[in-house]
C-alpha cells in the first residue's frame, strides 16, 4: 500500500483524490509507521480540495459522498501522535477558509463533525498544537452568518443552548501568549456581528456574561501594571523606559478598541455589561478615587496613569451613557468610593490659588462686569458644600477642605501640580471637551462649553421661548433653575447611586455653570502665570482656553488680565536677557519661528500630542548646564513661553492675532563700524572672502598639535549677526587678507588665560542651534536619542599683552552692538501696547527670518 503512495500519479486531479481517500480509509491504527502516510493524505487533500473548489466542483462531490469528514474524525480517534492531530486541525482550517461554495461550507458545518473536533480534548500543553486549535476556530469563525451560525448550535424552545465555538474559545481569552488572545477576540467578534438575537442572549446571559466582566478585570490589571512600569521608569529615568511604557500603552489601546468594537456589533446587552464592569471595577473603584486620594494599595493607581486611562476611555469606547456616567461621576464625590474623609489630592495639597494670591471669587454681577470685587478659589465648591450669595458679593462654601470632587482635582492639578500632571488634566479636559458621545449640558455642566456652543444654546432656548432671549443671551447669573444644569445630569447622577448603592454627596451641582467655567478659566490663567512648566504643556492650556473662548475677552476680568500681564512682563525680562546671551543673533528667528508655531497649536482643531505621552519622562538634555546647548535649550523655552502670553494677552483683549510678531527690520551699517570698514555686507561673512584688514590683531592658533598657523583676528558685527574672523594676509595687497575660519560671535565668552597674559580663551559655538523638537519625540518615542553636545574651543595666542586686551575689547565691543541691535528689533514685540500697533512692521520678519 505504501509503495503505491509514492508512485508517480497527477497530482491535481479526481483520481488522486480517490486514491488517497480509499488508503486513507485502510488505516486502522496511527502509529510511528504510519502517520508520515496519514501526515501527508491529510494535506494533500485539503490541497485538492481547495483546487476543486475553484475548478472542479466533481471533487467536493466526492468529498461529501465518500463522508470523508467522518473519516478525519475517525482518524484522530484512532491516532497515538500529537503530529497527527497538529495536521488534522491544519488541514480543516485550510479547507475552511479556503472554500468559497456556500454548499461545501453548509456540509462542512453540518453532521456534528466540526462540533466534535472543537470538543476534542487535545492536549493543549503543547503550544504548537494549541495554536493550530485557535487557528481552527477561527477559520470557522470566518465564515459564520446568520445561515451558517445555526448549524454549530443546539437550541431548545428558540434559545441556544450550546455553542462549543464560542465557549471553547473564551477559554483562552486571557491566555499569556497574545497571538491566542488576539484570535479568540478575532472570534468573538466575528459571532457577536453575526446578528443572531439568540446567540446575542446566549452570550449576554450567565455564565457567559462573566465573559466581560473577565475582560475588564484583565484589562484593570494591564492597567495596574502599566502603572507600576510608569512609576518605576520616573524613578529611575532610564531610556529604556519608554520603549517599556509604549509597549503596555499598546496592550492597554488594544484591550480598550476591542471593548469598542464589542460595542459597536450592536448588541445593547453586551454594550451594557462593558459599561457597567468597566465604571464598578476600574472608573469607581480605581481611576476617580486615585485622582482625589493618595495610593495606598499596591493595586491602586497612580494619578496621571488614571489621568491616562480616562482620556483613552472616553476617546476609544463609544458609549454614550458610560462618557456621561464619568462625567456626572467627576462632579461629586460617591460616598463609597472614599474611604478617608481627610483625603487629600493625589500628589498634591488640596489649597488651590491662582499664581501668589487666590483668584477671584465674584458673584454674579462680577461675573458680568469682570470687576475685582472678590476671590474665587478654583478649589470650590466641594462636594460637601452649600452656595450661598452674602451681600458681600462672595460666594461661600462650606466643606472644611475634606472631600473633594474628581473635577475640582482636575483644576487643582492644573494650578497648582507639577509638569505631568497638568499635562494629564489638560488631555482630560480636551478630552471631555471633544467626546461626541458627551450630552452638551454635561459639558457644560464642567465648566467647558465652548462660548461659542453656549451662545447657540441660548438663542436656541429664546427662539422656542423658554425665556426672553435678551436675558439668555445677556444674563451674567441667571437662576438655579434658568442657567442650572439640565435633567440629564440628573438622570445620571441617579446611575451613579445604582452603582455605589448611595447618594453622591453632590452639592456641587447646584452650583450654576457659569462658576464652573470661570473656575476653569481661572485655573488655567493660574497655570499661564507659573514658571514651572513646560512650554510644550503651557501650548496645550493655551489651546484648551482657545477652545472655550475663540473669539471674546467677556470672561476675563481685571485680574486676570493682570496676572497675564505680570506674567508676560516677567517673561520679557528673560527675552531681555537672552539678547546678551549666547544665542543672541538667533534670537529675532526663532521668535518669529516659534510664534508661528505657537499660533497654530492654540488654533488647531485638536491638540497636539497623543495621551500617551503624558506617560512618558520629559527630555531632559544631555549637555551640561554652561554649554551653549544648554543654554539654547532654555532660551527656546523661554522664547515659547513669551510667544504663548503674548498671544494670550492679545486674544484677552479681544485682539486679532497678527500671522507674524512685530519686529523691527534691519538699518543700514553705520559707516564707521568695523564690519563697514572690513568690507563686509549682509547677508554675511563667508570664508574665502576677501575683507580689509582694518583694526586687525595678528595671533597665532593650532588646529593640530604641533602646528600653529598665524592669522590676523578681527571681530565683526553686522545688524544681529557678528563674526569671530581668522584670516590670512595676502602678500601682495597690504592690509587685505582672505578668511579662513568663521565662528559665530555671540557666546564666545572671552576669557584672559589666568597664567598666560598673552592668551585669550574663547568658546566656539555652531552657528545653528541644533534644537531639539519635542513634536519630533512624539511622532517616534523612544527613537529619539540624546548625544552629548560639547563646545568647541579657541585660545589664541597675541604677541604681547596689549594686543590681547585689544582683541578682548573689539569683542565685548561688537558683543554689545549685536546685543543692542537685537534688543532694538524686539522692542515693538517686547512692549505690550506698542506691539498691538504694530503689526505693519511684521512685514520684515520674513527678512529677519532668511537672514
Amino acid at each position: 500500500m505504501w509503495f503505491s503512495f509514492w508512485k508517480s500519479r497527477d497530482r491535481f486531479s479526481l483520481d488522486e483524490l480517490r486514491f488517497l481517500v480509499d488508503q486513507l480509509m485502510k488505516v486502522q491504527t496511527v502509529n510511528e509507521v504510519t502517520k508520515d502516510f496519514v501526515i501527508e493524505a491529510l494535506r494533500s487533500i485539503a490541497e485538492l480540495i481547495t483546487y476543486g473548489d475553484q475548478h472542479d466542483a466533481s471533487y467536493f462531490e466526492f468529498f461529501m459522498e465518500k463522508q470523508v469528514m467522518s473519516e478525519f474524525v475517525r482518524i484522530l480517534s484512532i491516532s497515538r501522535t500529537l503530529v497527527v492531530s497538529v495536521q488534522l486541525l491544519q488541514t480543516m482550517s485550510i479547507m475552511i477558509q479556503n472554500l468559497k461554495s456556500e454548499q461545501s461550507i453548509y456540509y462542512m458545518f453540518s453532521n456534528e463533525h466540526v462540533n466534535y473536533l472543537i470538543n476534542y480534548s487535545f492536549d493543549f500543553r503543547n503550544e504548537e498544537l494549541l495554536s493550530y486549535y485557535i487557528s481552527f476556530l477561527r477559520a470557522i469563525s470566518g465564515k459564520l452568518n446568520k445561515d451558517t451560525i445555526s448549524l454549530l448550535l443546539k437550541t431548545q424552545n428558540d434559545e441556544v443552548i450550546s455553542f462549543p465555538l464560542y465557549v471553547e474559545a473564551i477559554q483562552f481569552a486571557f491566555h499569556e501568549e497574545s497571538m491566542i488572545r488576539t484570535a479568540v477576540r478575532a472570534l468573538t467578534l466575528n459571532v457577536y456581528h453575526v446578528g443572531d438575537d439568540a446567540v446575542n442572549r446566549f452570550v449576554s446571559m450567565a455564565p457567559h456574561a462573566d465573559y466581560f466582566m473577565n475582560l475588564v478585570k484583565f484589562f484593570r490589571d494591564q492597567c495596574i501594571h502599566l502603572n507600576l512600569v510608569v512609576s518605576n521608569a520616573s524613578k529611575s529615568q532610564e531610556v529604556d523606559s519608554t520603549s517599556t511604557i509604549l509597549s503596555a500603552v499598546d496592550e492597554i489601546e488594544d484591550n480598550l478598541y476591542y471593548f469598542s468594537d464589542v460595542v459597536s456589533a450592536g448588541i445593547p446587552d453586551v454594550g451594557r455589561l462593558i459599561m457597567d464592569n468597566v465604571l464598578s471595577l476600574l472608573i469607581f473603584p480605581s481611576v476617580l478615587p486615585s485622582l482625589r486620594t493618595e495610593a495606598v494599595k499596591e493595586s491602586s493607581l497612580g494619578a496621571v496613569t488614571s489621568l491616562y486611562l480616562l482620556c483613552c476611555i472616553l476617546r476609544i469606547v463609544k458609549i454614550k451613557d458610560l462618557a456621561n456616567t464619568i462625567a456626572a461621576a467627576l462632579l461629586c464625590c460617591p460616598e463609597s468610593v472614599t474611604e478617608n474623609s481627610e483625603a487629600k489630592l493625589n500628589g498634591d495639597v488640596l489649597g488651590h490659588v491662582s499664581s501668589d494670591a487666590a483668584s477671584q471669587q465674584i458673584d454674579e454681577n462680577t461675573l458680568a462686569s469682570g470687576s475685582d470685587a472678590g476671590r474665587l478659589r478654583v478649589s470650590i465648591p466641594t462636594c460637601n458644600s452649600s452656595e450661598n450669595l452674602p451681600q458681600d458679593g462672595v460666594l461661600v462654601h462650606d466643606c472644611g477642605g475634606r472631600q473633594f470632587a474628581p473635577r475640582e482635582a482636575l483644576l487643582s492639578f492644573v494650578a497648582n501640580g507639577d509638569d505631568v500632571q497638568v499635562s494629564g488634566s489638560l488631555n482630560v479636559l480636551a478630552t471631555l471637551l471633544q467626546t461626541k458621545e458627551l450630552d452638551e449640558s454635561m459639558v457644560d455642566a464642567l465648566g467647558i462649553l465652548p462660548q461659542r456652543k453656549q451662545h447657540k444654546k441660548k438663542l436656541l432656548q429664546a427662539l422656542v421661548g423658554e425665556d426672553s432671549g435678551e436675558e439668555q443671551l445677556f444674563a451674567s447669573e441667571g437662576s438655579g433653575v434658568k442657567d442650572g444644569f439640565s435633567s440629564e445630569l440628573d438622570l445620571y447622577l441617579q446611575k451613579l447611586k445604582d452603582y455605589v448603592g448611595v447618594p453622591c454627596a453632590s452639592q456641587e451641582v447646584g452650583v450654576s455653570p457659569r462658576v464652573h467655567r470661570f473656575q476653569v478659566l481661572d485655573a488655567l490663567v493660574s497655570l499661564f502665570c507659573r514658571s514651572n512648566i513646560s512650554a510644550e504643556t503651557l501650548w496645550d492650556g493655551g489651546w484648551l482656553l482657545r477652545q472655550l473662548l475663540p473669539y471674546s475677552e467677556a470672561e476675563f476680568n481685571s485680574h486676570h488680565l493682570r496676572l497675564l500681564k505680570d506674567s508676560f512682563h516677567s517673561c520679557t525680562n528673560r527675552v531681555l536677557e537672552e539678547t546678551r546671551g549666547p544665542w543672541s543673533d538667533l534670537l529675532v528667528t526663532i521668535i518669529c519661528d516659534e510664534w508661528r508655531k505657537c499660533k497654530r497649536a492654540i488654533e488647531a482643531s485638536s491638540p497636539r500630542k497623543d495621551p500617551k505621552f503624558m506617560l512618558l519622562h520629559p527630555y531632559k538634555s544631555a549637555s551640561d548646564g554652561e554649554s551653549s546647548f544648554a543654554a539654547g535649550e532654555r532660551m527656546c523655552e523661554t522664547v515659547k513661553v513669551f510667544a504663548l502670553l503674548h498671544h494670550l494677552h492679545i486674544f484677552s483683549l479681544g485682539k486679532v492675532l497678527p500671522d507674524q510678531p512685530p519686529v523691527l527690520c534691519a538699518v543700514d551699517i553705520p559707516e564707521m563700524s568695523r564690519a563697514k570698514k572690513a568690507g563686509v555686507n549682509p547677508p554675511g561673512l563667508k570664508p574665502n572672502a576677501e575683507i580689509f584688514l582694518v583694526d586687525a590683531v595678528p595671533c597665532r592658533i593650532a588646529f593640530e598639535r604641533g602646528k600653529e598657523r598665524h592669522f590676523q583676528f578681527l571681530a565683526l558685527s553686522v545688524g544681529s549677526s557678528g563674526w569671530l574672523v581668522l584670516a590670512e594676509e595676502l602678500p601682495m595687497k597690504p592690509q587685505h587678507g582672505i578668511v579662513r575660519v568663521v565662528a559665530p560671535l555671540a557666546g564666545c565668552n572671552p576669557r584672559l588665560d589666568d597664567k598666560h597674559s598673552r592668551w585669550l580663551h574663547l568658546r566656539i559655538r555652531p552657528s545653528s542651534f541644533p534644537i531639539t523638537d519635542v513634536a519630533k519625540q512624539t511622532t517616534s518615542p523612544g527613537k529619539v536619542k540624546s548625544k552629548a553636545l560639547v563646545d568647541g574651543r579657541w585660545t589664541l595666542a597675541f604677541r604681547d599683552d596689549e594686543s590681547c586686551k585689544v582683541a578682548l575689547s573689539m569683542i565685548v565691543e561688537e558683543v554689545k552692538l549685536q546685543s543692542l541691535e537685537v534688543e532694538r528689533s524686539l522692542q515693538p514685540l517686547l512692549e505690550l501696547d506698542k506691539s498691538l500697533h504694530c503689526s505693519t512692521l511684521s512685514e520684515c520678519v520674513e527678512n529677519n527670518s532668511s537672514s
